[in-house]
């Protein structure tokens, strides 16, 4: 058996049927020429052989007696692929919309815990003649980083594969679960355990602290002189910060990954910057549509990692920090300045606490004590009163620079599906792939039924921030090659209308901006490029966001976020 750090433990206690505690992703895949076969079927026996290969695919939750503590991990004997591996046929005509409104169904439903919390769905009937790969894994036992092992399972560089070892055999267990007194016993001797970790870093979490009343003046003065000088302790209210249901409603978007890190270039800012940038001005022009904009500025949290180089333990180790998205700002170049600012005095605070953050702590009485109080706060309507700490969730997961195949099929796309929370309605979470920026927005549907509006304002302004590169001067004479136009793979392609034609809707008659008028779908955005030179890669040691997985070597398996992965997806 293997104990639930704490924070392991806690997406499962925060999990209620209006917020499922899973996430996910939405790859869709390019079948090899002149294939005749059955795709679920082979998927099926794809998966058979490489299951083995991360713990995730075969262990399940044995629970506590009497739920005092957390539970704990135990192999799976029995595993049944039938229920793990599903096969749904789309509706016709199979467009791309139809594909996200069917994942986000698929999202909100919750994981059974009774066996592996994992589930995959070959999804056909697209329009393309493309089939889809959408995949849910719980929180609870994976993270963004933990997402590399899942991709080195479940994915290949070439699509003929790998030859791949089969596991050893090992004699069945005796029982279904463990007897209630050896899962005693491990939770009286993991708790004492606990406490005995946290009162040797007590010195440690004081110093620290104390160190944040008083922060060092060289610190200061390098990561703190710019941040903004009023930042308020809790966010504005907006339609977005609210109790939420369990309806889901999904859209995915593609931008250049090559652009991205030429304006990060240019302005002298992180990629993880003009990701929020890119966020903060479609959510300033959603929400002006109706009249929402507020005056204080809104404030992303921002999930960034704890994990150690070298560490790909299946578990969680990650915090979170809140950054100002400036969207009090009307200029886009000072707006992106300013998310900067924030960004790097949050990151310079979380690296002074990093070192005695914890992951894993006392949880006695936990189980049934936080699961109650998650359960009250979003049903009692408390989060539509009190004020939010963030008005939206923003995650960068780094994936694969290069092409992968899964089960001898192209994959063309990684979209993150991730977690929408009561509070937080809206879930931005971006994958990086092969040349591509995949952003995948999740939301509660009652809270954000129109998401396509905010994905088709994010593509107007990354075309704006792309314009408005030739116009100011560069950051450090940067100059670039024109990158390569990003594949128009994948459901954030619409094929009924003209690429130049797609605009996002008001959803009053509040004005749009020039800005957002300008906006162009995915096919224009990816192929618009810049005619300078490339740009280096980004400097400065600003913590990676959300459980950022490092690209791994074309020698190695590939791998996916956070949460996202199956994310990792998951992020």
């Amino acid at each position: 058996m293997k104990h639930l750090s704490g924070l392991d433990a806690t997406f499962l206690h925060l999990e209620t049927p209006e917020m499922p505690m899973h996430v996910g992703s939405l790859n869709v895949l390019d079948l090899p020429k002149g294939y005749k076969g059955d795709f679920y079927e082979d998927a099926k026996q794809f998966m058979a052989s490489r299951i083995h290969l991360a713990d995730v695919f075969t262990r399940k939750l044995a629970l506590m007696p009497f739920d005092m503590t957390n539970p704990v991990w135990v192999e799976d004997d029995d595993i049944d692929l039938d229920y793990h591996v599903r096969h749904i046929t789309l509706p016709k005509p199979g467009t791309n919309r139809q594909l996200q409104q069917y994942v986000a169904r698929l999202h909100s439903t919750l994981i059974d815990r009774s066996r592996p919390m994992w589930e995959f769905f070959i999804i056909d009937g697209l329009k393309s003649g493309q089939v889809a790969l959408y995949t849910k894994v719980h929180h609870a036992g994976i993270d963004g980083q933990a997402g590399v092992e899942v991709g080195k399972a479940i994915f290949d560089l070439e699509a003929t594969g790998r030859v791949v070892k089969p596991p050893r055999s090992r004699p069945r267990a005796s029982g279904y679960q463990l007897g209630m007194a050896e899962l005693a016993t491990a939770a009286l001797r993991n708790t004492a355990q606990q406490y005995v970790k946290l009162f040797k870093m007590a010195p440690a979490i004081a110093r620290a602290i104390g160190g944040l009343a008083k922060p060092d003046e060289k610190a200061a003065e390098k990561a703190t002189a710019t941040a903004p000088k009023k930042f308020n302790l809790f966010a504005p209210r907006t339609s977005l910060n609210v109790s939420i249901t369990n309806q889901r409603t999904f859209a995915g978007r593609t931008i250049s990954l090559a652009e991205t890190k030429y304006i990060a270039k240019h302005f002298g800012v992180s990629l993880n910057d003009v990701v929020m940038a890119t966020v903060a001005g479609a959510l300033r022009h959603y929400l002006a549509d109706n009249n929402e904009l507020p005056a204080k500025p809104l404030v992303a949290g921002v999930p960034v990692s704890l994990r150690e180089a070298g560490d790909d333990t299946a578990n969680n180790q990650a915090s979170m920090i809140l950054v100002s998205l400036a969207t009090d700002i009307t200029d886009p170049i000072q707006r992106l300045k300013a998310i900067n600012a924030s960004s790097n005095s949050s990151k310079s605070t979380m690296n002074r606490f990093k070192a005695v953050m914890l992951d894993d702590f006392p949880t006695f009485a936990a189980p049934w004590l936080v699961s109650g109080i998650a359960s009250m706060v979003g049903r009692s309507g408390l989060v539509n009163l009190l004020p939010p700490t963030a008005n939206v969730a923003i995650s960068n997961v780094a994936g694969a620079p290069f092409p992968m195949y899964f089960a001898g099929a192209l994959v063309t796309c990684y979209y993150p599906v991730s977690i929408a929370s009561h509070g937080t309605a809206l879930n931005v979470t971006v994958q990086s792939y092969n040349g591509r920026m995949d952003y995948g927005l999740i939301a509660c549907r009652r809270a954000v039924p129109d998401i396509t509006e905010i994905g088709d304002y994010m593509l107007a302004e990354h075309k704006l921030l792309m314009d408005l590169t030739q116009k100011h001067p560069s950051a450090a004479g940067v100059t670039a090659p024109k990158p390569a136009p990003v594949a128009a793979h994948g459901p954030d392609v619409e094929e009924a209308a003209p690429a130049a034609a797609k605009k996002p809707a008001a959803r009053k008659k509040a004005a749009v901006s020039a800005t957002a008028k300008k906006a162009a779908p995915v096919k224009a955005a990816a192929a618009k490029a810049p005619a300078k030179k490339a740009p280096a890669k980004k400097t400065g040691k600003a913590t990676p966001i959300k459980t950022t997985p490092k690209p791994v070597a074309r020698k190695a398996a590939p791998a996916k976020r956070a949460s996202a992965s199956p994310r990792a997806a998951a992020a």
